[in-house]
């Protein structure tokens, strides 16, 4: 199993920024997967504690429902608009997507194995797109695109 801590440990100033983008907004979006397999998009919130990246359902909500029935999520940051002549200030948008761990048989909190996390942004000069992607396999890698 992959913790946030391990992401921490691995890649921390990655990590750092990954975790500021999720934490400067309350709410966040998960995707699901449906009983017939088709995604499901929901709104969310979550926590980092304890080295680990956290998150909840409401009781009887379809995306606890869905995570029991298939651990598999994506979890994106929210998202804002880069100000007009400061695409520069930009900080991006963050994903981590992994498998849901339930705290318990019948809770609704659960905590993510992380199979991979995130990062788009632009480049210093907002010239080029970023995407920095972290795995606990390979590691950190990137991709510049025009």
């Amino acid at each position: 199993m992959t913790a946030w801590r391990d992401v921490e440990a691995a890649e921390p100033e990655f990590a750092r920024r990954v975790r500021a983008l999720f934490d400067a907004h309350k709410h966040k979006t998960i995707a699901t997967l449906r009983a017939d397999g088709s995604p499901r998009i929901s709104g969310i919130e979550t926590v980092f504690e304890a080295g680990e990246l956290g998150f909840g359902s409401m009781p009887k909500a379809r995306k606890g429902a869905d995570l029991r029935r298939d651990p598999r999520f994506a979890l994106h940051s929210s998202t804002v608009d880069p100000v007009e002549g400061a695409e520069a200030q930009w900080p991006g948008e963050a994903k981590i997507a992994g498998r849901a761990i339930a705290a318990g048989p019948d809770d609704d909190s659960f905590h993510a194995d992380i199979a991979e996390v995130v990062h788009t942004h632009l480049n210093e000069t907002a010239t080029l797109l970023v995407v920095e992607w972290w795995t606990p396999a390979a590691g950190l890698r990137r991709v510049d695109r025009d």
